[in-house]
């Protein structure tokens, strides 16, 4: 079978039931490794009284325990690895922001696994060998840049390794060797498309036909945003370094309906976030994820954080997940109502004289929560006209209580006055000192 002239690989358009065939054989062989070989997974298995020949059908993985970013911690630096260290050719690492980071190992093997994930997950997107492709994730322990980079070379692409920053040098090469291909988080696009019309150019009118979009949360509002903004097809990639990088997932550039999970390398589960009780198909709640075929790091029952529900193949026999728009971690309680950034960049977005570019800051006033949101006018507004400012304000305060069910305080600022991130982007100041 093929997809715009390339065939596809026999395992995306199998049957069901040589998928799930599939995945229980691999599921055994990774759960044996992982108990024989790394001391934490014998003793979490051994807790539960769990042992891997208890697994005879996918359903029995709801017996084995979770893992928990905690475990990799707490196993700092190379305690999960199930290979010897001289095996390890790779180590990615977390940013460690809040503790000892996640560290992640790699075998030769994992590392050509990876590219091939990646390359499938962008020949998915649209691109096709031959394409000039911009990379602007972060290269270094951050996974993203190197993961994006393997899978392009693998697919065929010719490669532009920018990274991060330089927004101005950015569009300079992207104007001068004509790339069709961007891979980037969607918030750093936008500040992307800002520098060329800061230049006087037209983004609609450059080379790019595609965006792989990934890293952070973004909404349809979103993807919307930057599709009219740049001219092109902005799609999702989805990964997390604990379970692989990028490329765990990827939406299919004929549908646009959420990022098909390649089902034959990781598990998914969705869980209730408070609970852990399994859920099903359908159902939203937390991802969860199993590896299938990973040797150094590999990785069970592993809960994401992720928001999501799965639903029914479309493009590829294997499941999709709905867009990821928040995570558990990021959910803000202000005066006891659960927040979520993405709600509210989702207002923001159908105000049309506001910019895409905001931060929700959380304050306290004696014992009440106060959620400030700062967000900027769209460029060529003036921040000047008073009554246009303020009916600015007054239209998302309203629009954000009536929705989302807080009062918020709105700050209209000048455009560029909102921090910009050349990775992850920061949504949420918490200055409460909880």
């Amino acid at each position: 079978m093929s997809a715009g002239g390339f065939a596809l690989e026999p395992i995306e358009t199998a049957s069901i039931d040589e998928l799930r065939s599939l995945q229980l054989q691999r599921l055994r062989r990774t759960l044996a490794h992982a108990y024989q070989n790394v001391a934490h997974y014998r003793n979490a298995f051994d807790r539960a009284r769990v042992h891997p020949d208890d697994l005879h059908s996918l359903e029995d993985l709801q017996r084995f325990p979770f893992t928990v970013k905690a475990d990799l911690r707490d196993n700092y630096p190379f305690g999960m690895f199930a290979v010897p260290r001289d095996r390890v050719v790779r180590i990615h690492a977390s940013s460690g922001t809040t503790g000892k980071p996640t560290v992640v190992g790699y075998t030769a093997t994992d590392i050509d696994q990876w590219a091939n994930l990646v390359a499938r997950s962008i020949r998915a997107a649209g691109a096709r060998p031959g394409d000039i492709v911009h990379i602007s994730y972060g290269y270094g322990l951050f996974t993203g840049g190197l993961g994006a980079h393997y899978g392009a070379e693998r697919l065929g692409l010719t490669v532009v390794p920018f990274g991060g920053g330089q927004t101005e040098r950015q569009v300079q090469l992207i104007h001068d060797f004509g790339p069709s291909v961007i891979m980037v988080t969607p918030s750093y696009m936008l500040a992307i498309a800002d520098e060329f019309e800061r230049q006087g150019l037209d983004p609609r009118a450059c080379s790019l036909r595609v965006g792989i979009f990934g890293a952070e949360p973004w909404t349809n509002e979103m993807r919307r945003e930057i599709e009219e903004r740049v001219g092109i097809d902005a799609v999702d990639i989805y990964g997390l370094s604990e379970v692989m990088g990028p490329g765990v997932a990827n939406e299919c550039l004929e549908t646009k309906d959420g990022p098909t999970i390649w089902e034959d390398h990781f598990y998914p589960e969705i869980v209730d976030p408070t609970t852990g009780e399994a859920l099903p198909d359908g159902e939203f709640g937390e991802l969860v994820f199993t590896s299938l075929a990973k040797e150094a790091l590999p990785i069970i029952r592993y809960r994401t954080r992720d928001l999501t529900r799965l639903l029914p193949g479309t493009a590829r026999t294997m499941r999709r997940m709905q867009k990821i728009t928040g995570r558990s971690d990021d959910m803000m309680i202000v005066r006891g109502v659960n927040v979520f950034p993405s709600q509210i960049e989702e207002l923001i977005l159908q105000r049309p004289n506001l910019a895409p570019h905001y931060v929700c800051e959380l304050t306290r006033e004696g014992p009440l929560d106060v959620l400030t949101v700062r967000v900027e006018l769209k460029p060529g507004l003036s921040h000047g006209d008073g009554a246009a400012v303020a009916g600015a304000q007054t239209a998302l305060a309203h629009a954000i209580k009536a929705y989302i069910g807080v009062s918020a305080t709105i700050r209209i600022e000048p455009p560029g006055a909102v921090e910009r991130s050349v990775g992850k982007a920061r949504r949420v100041i918490d200055k409460r000192g909880r």
